[in-house]
C-alpha cells in the first residue's frame, strides 16, 4: 500500500501531513510512503530526513495521486490531485465538511473514502487522534505571544528602581482547548487573567489554571453535543454582548476563541466594546477565518480602531509554528490509521465509532454522523 504526502496547496500553509518519525513507523507496518519533494521543507523537515526514514519521492501531486492508495494532507488536496485519485482510494485531512457540503459531494462523486480530521469524535479512545485539539493548543499559545508583542506594556508586574509596573489584564473569551492554552500561557507570562465561556462546566478548569471565571447567567447552559459550545439564541447573544462591553473595556488584551463547527463565528466584541477599550489595547481573534468574534476583525490583517485598539486577525496560527504543529498532526494521523492497518493494508472498520464520526464520504455516498450543533 502506498501513502502519498503532497506539498500543501493552500497559500501560506507551512505544515506537512506526515513527518519523518511517522514515516518510519508506517514503514515498519509494511506501508510505502511517497513524499513530494520539498513537502516538509517549510516545517524544517528536509528531504534528507524523509529519505533516511525510508520514504520515496514524487514530483507532483497528480502523479502521486494516481499511484496512491491513501493521500494524507493537512488541508484539502488540490483539485488536480483530487481528480487524479483512483476510485476506492482514501483521503485524510481537514476537509471542512460542515462548512462546504458541495465539496463533500465532489468527494463522493470521485468514489473516494474521505476521513475528515475535524470530525473525529471526542471520546476517550480518540484523544490521541484529535487533531483539532492538538492544533488548537498551538493556536492558543501563539495568540498570547501575538498579544504580548502588540501590547505596548509588560505582561508581568515589574518592580524596578523607577517604581512598580502593574501587570497586564488579559481576558480570554471561550475556554475550549485554545482558550485554556491561552489562559495558561498568559498566566506563565505574568498577566492577570480572567475568562468567560457560555459552558458552566469549564469554570473549574479555568480556576485550576489560576484565572478568574466571569459569570453571566444566560438562562440555560450552552454546551452542545461532543463538548462544543452550541449556538446561542439572538436574545442570548444580545444580552451577552451588552454585558461584554463593560468586561472587555476593563482589560488590556482580549483573546477570542469562540467557534461553532460549520457556522459563522458569533460576534462577541461589538464596535461599542472596542470603543470602551483603552488606547493601545489589543484583541487577538482566533475566529477570524470564520468571520471573527470581533465586529472589526479583518481576516489576515492587523487593523487599528479609531480609538487606538489593535485587532489581530491572523488566521491559521498553527502554520506559524509548523515544526511542532506538523509533529502533532502527524501523530494524530498515525493514531487514527494504525488500528486499521493489517499486513501492510488499510482496512477501515466502518462500524468503529471513530469511523462513524470521521468518515464523511464513502462508496459514492456523503456521510455526516454529527450535526453542526
Amino acid at each position: 500500500m502506498i501513502v502519498a504526502v503532497p506539498r500543501e496547496s493552500a497559500l501560506n500553509e507551512r505544515r506537512v501531513a506526515l513527518v519523518p518519525e511517522t514515516v518510519t513507523r508506517l514503514s515498519k507496518t509494511g506501508i510505502a510512503v511517497c513524499v513530494q519533494h520539498g513537502a516538509g521543507a517549510a516545517a524544517a523537515f528536509p528531504d534528507e530526513l524523509y529519505a533516511a526514514a525510508g520514504a520515496t519521492f514524487g514530483e507532483d501531486p497528480q502523479s502521486m495521486a494516481l499511484a496512491a492508495d491513501v493521500m494524507v494532507t493537512v488541508g484539502r488536496p488540490s483539485d488536480a490531485a483530487l481528480h487524479a485519485l483512483r476510485p476506492g482510494s482514501v483521503v485524510v485531512g481537514f476537509l471542512n465538511p460542515l462548512g462546504d457540503p458541495d465539496y463533500l459531494q465532489r468527494l463522493a462523486e470521485r468514489n473516494v473514502t474521505a476521513l475528515a480530521m475535524e470530525m473525529i469524535p471526542r471520546i476517550t479512545r480518540a484523544q490521541s487522534m484529535d487533531a483539532l485539539s492538538s492544533q488548537s493548543n498551538i493556536a492558543g499559545y501563539k495568540s498570547v505571544l501575538l498579544a504580548a508583542a502588540a501590547l505596548p506594556k509588560f505582561f508581568p508586574m515589574l518592580t524596578t528602581a523607577a517604581g512598580t509596573i502593574p501587570p497586564a489584564k488579559v481576558l480570554v473569551l471561550g475556554a475550549g482547548v485554545a482558550g485554556l492554552q491561552a489562559i495558561a500561557t498568559a498566566r506563565r507570562l505574568g498577566a492577570v487573567v480572567s475568562a468567560y465561556d457560555v459552558r458552566a462546566a469549564v469554570k473549574e478548569q479555568i480556576h485550576s489554571l489560576g484565572a478568574n471565571f466571569l459569570e453571566f447567567d444566560l438562562g440555560a447552559d450552552a454546551e452542545g453535543a461532543g463538548g462544543y459550545a452550541k449556538e446561542l439564541t439572538p436574545e442570548q447573544q444580545q444580552r451577552q454582548r451588552a454585558w461584554m462591553v463593560e468586561q472587555i473595556g476593563a482589560n488590556d488584551a482580549v483573546i477570542t476563541t469562540a467557534l461553532v463547527p460549520g457556522r459563522k463565528a458569533p460576534v462577541l466584541i461589538s464596535e461599542d466594546a472596542v470603543a470602551a477599550m483603552k488606547p493601545g489595547s489589543v484583541i487577538v481573534d482566533l475566529a477570524a477565518e470564520a468571520g471573527g468574534n470581533c465586529a472589526l476583525t479583518i481576516a489576515d490583517q492587523i487593523v487599528t480602531s479609531a480609538n487606538g485598539v489593535t485587532i489581530v486577525g491572523t488566521t491559521n496560527l498553527p502554520s506559524t509554528m509548523p515544526a511542532d504543529a506538523s509533529r502533532l498532526y502527524s501523530r494524530n494521523v498515525y493514531a487514527l490509521l494504525s488500528p486499521w492497518i493489517t499486513d501492510g493494508q488499510l482496512r477501515i472498520d466502518m462500524d468503529d465509532d471513530v469511523a462513524k464520526g470521521a468518515v464523511v464520504a464513502h462508496d459514492g455516498t456523503v456521510r455526516i454522523a454529527r450535526s453542526a450543533t
